[in-house]
């Protein structure tokens, strides 16, 4: 089978609303879902969609048509969906936007989006699509309604793969090759009323006429999935589609072999990134505790800093007109709040750096630019000073009122971090900010599951067959030093009901629910028919092509306001749960803590391997510990064994080097030899290397 080709994707959002307040968007979430579903039912994986721009704009036609242009033009994107802006109202100008860009129109997808929406509502009729080619993109306008824009891109999703082949030049004839009914079945679409595969128009040869192609019912050919004019089925929500064992079913009916499709680790970090529920904003005081969160508004600084002029060193105030001399000293301004007495031409006061200038002085002459002239009987104080520095200019060694920031500027923008370098924090104590918006971090659950699992602290010898619990301990650990806060829910039994009242009773408690075991072929693992039989959960992959975490398990179940809950299933094995946590789990929570784009995932770096690296038919996540050698340079050596079930490779680690698959390198080379580089993900802390 010939590689997967992928289909680049841009969702733009065009809406005043969403522009000023991001969230309250829900497009982008329902179109990648529909993106999502269609992935997932593709034919034999010849085609794959990625989503790889986002952006929400103002319902303004510069800015659509920049967007476009530059997308198309630049990033030759395959294919350009819109939301938003093609009603009636004076702001819907996403038509007549896009119209002016296109180098071809395309009528049929147009009449395809308005065919399935008026089976729906007649007031589909008020929607004015448009679509149709530029460059190599094709693009398609959908309506700003999220359930109308699913409803459109559901009807015309399985002919895109078709469109944007043809649209990038791909060759007619070969795509078209086997005629309607061959098309027809690949793309998973119904049959058009008297197809057959010597349609009008075919061409002698058999292919399909790319002219004539625009607007037909066949697809492409290949099963793109969530399309036709019939909104898709979701695959782990019908009785008759559960993927997960039936509980109540005999054991020698189990699967023998696991139903869920296995998927790389790019398309499982894309689920996890679309099912994730968008961040919640909240307020929080300006403090310490405020180190790790993401600013949810920009801003601005309440009072100018300094509020008043202050000397930039240890001198004299003075009036810069008066020159060379000798003047008395007529008073001392120190850096602490109180009264000044006012300087008059012909006097000079002492001032700290820091200190406020005394009303009338206008420069500070500096300290080791003078000389005593005259002092008390005892020599305590000073009387007057010779100032020896000529030319002095207006304000020198002086800082002006808000020479540092003035009142309305922008101290922060809204995404920034707030770091435990403590640099956002003293800025915003400048200027008297007391309390800030910003993305709520969520709360993390952490449970074991199986009967063989102890408290790791409980005393007395193990009996046959049990094991201390690990995972936990470290879980909660690692998940307490990202900032989140981490509760223990402890372990819950291979019993159905007891796994149910555990997550039950959880569901409202946490915002993220990490389990360990049971995700397995065993009759115990009973994780996955729980989630999707008992609590009506969807199951979005249940496999990953890694080492460790083959059966690493994201799903989500819905809870009361329309929310879903996400809960992440890791693998039993120690080293397995560990390194799938920084893998998933841990960008999904950055992700609801704010975070966005590649500022969820873990730092990359590239490193020099010390010793032969033997490679799996998986690609594996290698535990390592880095350091920084005398060069600079960052070197790795392996922590040892590397079994799923050792958590001792865990020790010491500080990274994960990403070893490829056998099958991505090919057969000739089987390792990665001492002194090669390879990619690493940093998890711990870079320490200098002690040889």
């Amino acid at each position: 089978m010939s590689a997967t080709k992928e289909l680049t994707v841009g969702l733009l959002i065009v809406s005043d609303t969403a522009a000023a307040d991001h969230a309250t968007d829900r497009a982008i979430d329902t179109l990648t879902a529909v993106i999502a579903e269609a992935n997932a039912q593709i034919h034999d994986n010849a085609y794959e969609w990625l989503v790889e721009e986002r952006r929400i704009i103002p319902d303004d036609t510069e800015k659509i048509q920049e967007k476009i242009k530059d997308w198309c033009d630049n990033k030759a994107l395959s294919l350009i969906l819109t939301t938003g802006g093609t009603g009636f109202a004076k702001r819907d100008v996403t038509p007549e936007a896009v119209s002016e860009l296109l180098d071809k129109t395309a009528s049929g997808l147009v009449h395809g989006m308005l065919a399935a929406s008026l089976k729906i509502t007649p007031f589909a009729i008020m929607s004015r699509p448009v679509a149709g080619v530029r460059g190599d993109t094709v693009i398609v306008t959908l309506p700003g309604s999220p359930k109308g824009a699913k409803e459109n891109l559901e009807s015309i999703i399985k002919l895109l793969p078709h469109a944007c082949i043809q649209a990038a030049g791909g060759d007619s004839r070969v795509l078209h090759s086997g005629g309607i009914k061959k098309l027809e079945k690949e793309a998973g679409v119904a049959p058009s009323s008297g197809a057959h595969d010597h349609h009008s128009h075919l061409h002698e040869s058999g292919g399909l006429a790319s002219d004539d192609a625009v607007g037909m019912t066949s697809g492409c050919g290949h099963h793109h999935g969530g399309g036709g004019h019939h909104a898709p089925t979701p695959r782990t929500q019908q009785g008759g589609e559960l993927k997960s064992n039936d509980l109540t079913g005999d054991v020698a009916r189990r699967h023998r072999s696991s139903p869920y499709p296995m998927i790389s680790v790019k398309e499982a970090h894309k689920l996890v990134v679309e099912n994730i529920p968008g961040p919640e904003i909240v307020k929080r005081k300006v403090d310490a505790n405020l180190v790790g969160y993401i600013l949810a508004e920009e801003v601005r600084a309440k009072e100018s800093v300094p509020a008043f002029r202050a000397s930039i060193v240890d001198g004299y105030a003075i009036v810069h007109t008066d020159g060379v001399g000798i003047y008395p000293v007529v008073g001392v301004s120190h850096a602490a709040p109180g009264e000044i007495k006012p300087l008059e031409a012909g006097q000079i006061a002492r001032i700290t750096t820091g200190a406020p200038l005394p009303p009338g002085a206008t420069a500070v002459v500096m300290v080791e630019d003078t000389r005593i002239a005259k002092t008390t009987d005892d020599g305590t104080e000073e009387l007057e000073i010779e100032i020896l520095a000529s030319g002095l200019n207006e304000l020198e060694n002086v800082r002006e009122v808000g020479s540092d920031m003035k009142t309305g500027d922008l101290l922060l923008s809204k995404g920034a971090e707030i770091t435990a370098v403590g640099g956002e924090i003293g800025l915003l104590a400048s200027v008297g900010i007391v309390e800030v918006g910003v993305y709520r971090k969520p709360v993390v659950g952490v449970l074991s599951t199986g009967d063989e699992i102890v408290q790791h602290d409980r005393t007395g010898d193990l009996s046959i067959g049990e094991v201390r619990d690990s995972n936990r301990p470290t879980l909660l650990a690692a998940i307490t030093a990202r900032g989140f806060e981490a509760v223990d829910l402890g372990i819950a039994k291979d019993q159905p009901g007891t796994l149910e009242d555990v997550l039950k009773d959880t569901l409202s408690k946490v915002d993220v629910i990490i389990t360990t075991g049971g995700v397995s072929m065993g009759e115990k693992d009973l994780l996955k028919p729980t989630i999707e039989r008992t609590f009506n959960g969807t199951i979005h992959f249940g496999r990953v092509a890694m080492k460790p975490g083959k059966p690493t398990t994201f799903a989500t179940i819905p809870t009361e306001g329309n929310i879903s809950r996400p809960i992440f299933s890791l693998p039993g094995n120690p080293a397995s749960a560990t390194v799938t946590f920084h893998l998933f789990v841990l960008p999904a929570l950055r992700q609801l803590s704010g975070f966005i784009g590649e500022d969820i995932h873990l730092a990359k770096a590239l490193v020099t391997v010390e010793e032969d690296l033997v490679l799996d038919p998986r690609p594996e996540y290698h535990r390592a510990a880095i350091r920084i050698d005398r060069s600079g340079g960052l070197v790795a050596r392996s922590t040892g064994g590397q079994r799923s079930s050792r958590i001792g490779s865990m020790e010491a680690a500080n990274a994960l080097l990403c070893l490829p698959g056998l099958s991505e390198v090919g057969d000739k080379r089987t390792r990665i030899p001492r002194g090669d580089k390879v990619e690493a993900l940093i998890i711990g802390e870079l320490k200098v290397l002690d040889v």
